[in-house]
């Protein structure tokens, strides 16, 4: 069984697993696990309206599932992508209230600003991980905390006249689609998840088919060896965290522009940045395998909503369930031996 095939295998295991824990979980706890993943499953693809919304929760998970994908591929940990979608979903904001402009300039800009604020907040422990050495984890995960507070800040002070949300951006900066919405029965699917996969092409073309990509790639397995080589390790750390904190904010600027159409006052994490740890865990970190995973995440997410009505489980199994899947993504190494036995027994 080759490297390649064992890559697949192993994050297909870790679902099903997941999947088959959970359910005796819902043994355990006296709930019908057939009852509950078929709530589950017409909650996400009953109908054209929840097809549409399961859309629509996977269109910031890929961006955001790109985002740590990106850092992990270039060997750092970016654990800030929540602070980064926050500052680039106000930045979208921003552009979406503050002037008039044809749907051609204006929500372009709008999604280059959230991109542009994104990369900033990014680009911040990237250039204290390169120039001082200080380790990105513990800077990303502060600067979450400093996005919250100072984007709540910026909302009641500039962006609102009622104190905790900013007014609807105009129509030529929305993401929002008639068509799309009448295709879906009237759901809140935008034309987002057009910009999330092009964003996940552009992803695949820069580090698989691009000298940067090589380089950057290159850093993140060996930064001695790559300065020996003659490559500027600080400028591809910097450039790395940027990269991927521009997804971030793109991330952001899906839910600004499409899902919300404005930015409130949050009094906690959006949870977005944090569940694209586990869609890049479990897309092994390429681009394909993260919408493939943003897809499970999103139909996990919208789908659980359907489950306390039509089976009576509990919505916080399915996170017990999401949680399962990424023990099991993260016990890899087991799952890796099993298939190496079963190939020795098969031959």
């Amino acid at each position: 069984m080759n490297n390649r095939l064992t890559n697949v295998l192993v994050p297909v295991f870790a679902v099903l697993l997941g999947i088959i824990v959970g359910a005796i979980v819902m043994l355990v706890s006296g709930f019908n696990p057939i009852s509950g993943y078929s709530a589950l499953l017409s909650g996400a693809f009953g109908d054209q309206y929840y097809i549409g919304e399961t859309i629509r929760q996977v269109t910031p998970y890929i961006l955001a599932g790109l985002a740590v994908a990106f850092a992990f591929r270039t060997g750092l940990f970016n654990i800030g992508v929540e602070g980064q979608l926050m500052v680039g979903w106000l930045a979208a904001v921003w552009v979406g209230v503050s002037f008039e402009a044809p749907k051609i300039i204006h929500l372009p800009l709008a999604i280059l600003a959230a991109a542009l604020a994104g990369a900033i907040w990014g680009g911040i422990p990237g250039f204290l991980k390169a120039r001082f050495k200080v380790h990105e984890v513990i800077v990303t995960i502060m600067m979450n905390y400093i996005a919250l507070h100072v984007v709540n800040a910026i909302i009641r002070s500039v962006l609102s006249d009622q104190g905790y949300k900013s007014e609807k951006i105009l129509a030529s900066a929305s993401l929002r689609s008639s068509l799309l919405q009448a295709l879906t029965d009237y759901s809140t699917m935008h034309y987002g998840i057009l910009v999330a996969i092009l964003t996940a092409l552009i992803m695949w073309y820069l580090l698989e088919k691009t000298t940067r990509g090589y380089e950057l790639k290159a850093v993140g397995f060996n930064q001695h060896a790559s300065k020996y080589a003659g490559m500027n390790v600080s400028q591809n750390i910097i450039l790395s965290m940027v990269i991927s904190g521009a997804f971030a904010g793109m991330a952001g600027a899906m839910e600004g522009l499409g899902t919300f159409e404005n930015i409130s006052v949050k009094s906690g994490f959006t949870g977005v940045g944090f569940d694209g740890i586990a869609v890049a865990l479990l897309g092994g970190n390429t681009a394909f395998g993260v919408i493939l995973a943003a897809i499970l995440f999103g139909a996990l997410k919208v789908g659980a909503l359907e489950m306390p009505s039509a089976a009576g489980v509990p919505i916080e199994l399915v996170d017990i369930v999401i949680a399962l899947i990424i023990f099991f993504v993260a016990s890899s190494y087991l799952i890796r031996l099993v298939l190496t036995r079963l190939k020795k027994e098969g031959k």
